[in-house]
């Protein structure tokens, strides 16, 4: 028997590979073929046959029969030097659709599309699609940010974190901070309820009722909140809320995480404060809300309270909101900071470096002054 007619000697393993890809719905179809070939090859059909059976040349038939035998059954994936469809466009034509996706914008657009360059470069929006998925490019696509300017950004960082990471002893860490603006919506119409297979509904427009404040001071330690609804954002507001945080924990230092919003700072409270000096504010840096736990208690009751609410009113915003925070404090879950500063600081080390890259001398980054400690 010859080598071209002889069979191909499979493992168990290997035939029951081959037959996966076979039928995998994911294999192309030229690998498909050549796993039909060298199956039948293993059956002990001659290349004659197979290729009467398949539709292909003797020679085809083989070719994969001797391939198999040579380099294994991952050979089916593998193209073959000088094989496989050639490419339409040159490297350089290539490479000149991705430096003009990168460097170039259409006239009075902010971003190339598929289409609008493809009709720049005189090719089909399917070639500049493949081109881009294969470099990884999407000019549709943005990811927002915010680096810090504060001049004592590392000092403020470090004494944050080492509140959340090392609290005091005898003392109680409080993040608070102000939610403005909250608006009473009311649907124009009706929404449909929940259902089996048929998700709630509500339109897309709305009529207003009027907005309130909500002021919050979350407690590290535990995860409980206080909060308190008010009209505006004063600095006569804010310490309202001062005081009904004095009476909800008396006789114990207080720890407060705040922002630098000018309220906080105002000349009252400052007045306030120094009358209480059980009281000691940390100033997060500028740009940094990320680094006040209250944030992240924000998104919740916005994501679970607010946004798919319908208020008519602003009292019955007010009670929603009265509702949550009661439900919240039954079951309170605490939120854990694990970042270290090291690493906050690496990381903004590595977006200063890439902006750097981009623009030489920016300055719009956040900046470790010489008088700041080295963590």
């Amino acid at each position: 028997m010859s080598k071209q007619s002889a069979p191909v000697i499979l493992s168990p393993e290997d035939r029951q590979q081959l037959e996966e890809w076979e039928t995998s719905h994911k294999t192309p179809q030229q690998v498909a073929l050549h796993c039909r070939i060298i199956l039948a090859a293993a059956n002990g059909q001659p290349s004659l046959q197979i290729a009467s059976a398949l539709h292909i040349n003797r020679h085809t038939a083989a070719l994969w029969r001797q391939r198999a035998r040579n380099d294994g059954i991952q050979s089916v994936w593998e193209i073959a030097p000088g094989r496989g469809r050639k490419y339409h466009y040159d490297q350089a034509r290539r490479n000149g659709v991705i430096q003009a996706t990168l460097e170039t914008k259409p006239k009075g657009m902010t971003h190339w599309s598929c289409r609008t360059m493809a009709k720049a470069q005189g090719m089909s929006k399917s070639t500049v699609n493949r081109l881009w998925q294969m470099h990884n490019v999407k000019p549709h696509l943005h990811q927002t940010f915010k680096l810090s300017r504060d001049p004592n950004f590392v000092a403020k960082l470090t004494d944050v974190v080492g509140l959340y990471l090392n609290p005091p002893q005898k003392a109680i860490v409080l993040c608070l901070d102000e939610k403005s603006q909250i608006q009473a919506l009311d649907r124009t119409q009706p929404g449909l309820p929940l259902k089996k297979g048929r998700c709630g509904t509500h339109t897309h427009d709305y009529v207003r009722h009027g907005t309130t404040t909500l002021f919050a001071a979350l407690n590290v330690l535990d995860g409980k909140v206080i909060g308190q609804c008010q009209a505006r954002h004063r600095h006569q507001e804010w310490l309202k809320f001062l005081r009904l945080v004095d009476r909800e924990f008396p006789d114990v230092d207080l720890h407060l995480i705040i922002d630098n919003y000018g309220t906080h700072k105002e000349p009252h409270v400052k007045a306030w404060l120094a009358k209480h000096p059980r009281f000691h504010c940390h100033f997060i840096p500028t740009s940094s809300s990320w680094l006040n736990l209250v944030e992240r208690w924000f998104g919740e009751i916005s994501e679970k309270a607010i946004r798919n609410g319908s208020f008519v009113s602003v009292p019955e915003l007010e009670k929603a909101i009265q509702d949550f925070l009661e439900a919240w404090n039954k079951d309170p879950r605490p939120f854990v900071w694990t970042a270290k500063v090291e690493d906050i600081i690496a990381k903004l080390d590595r977006a200063r470096r890439k902006l750097e890259a981009i623009k030489p001398g920016c300055t719009t980054r956040a900046t470790r002054s010489k008088a700041d400690p080295i963590v």
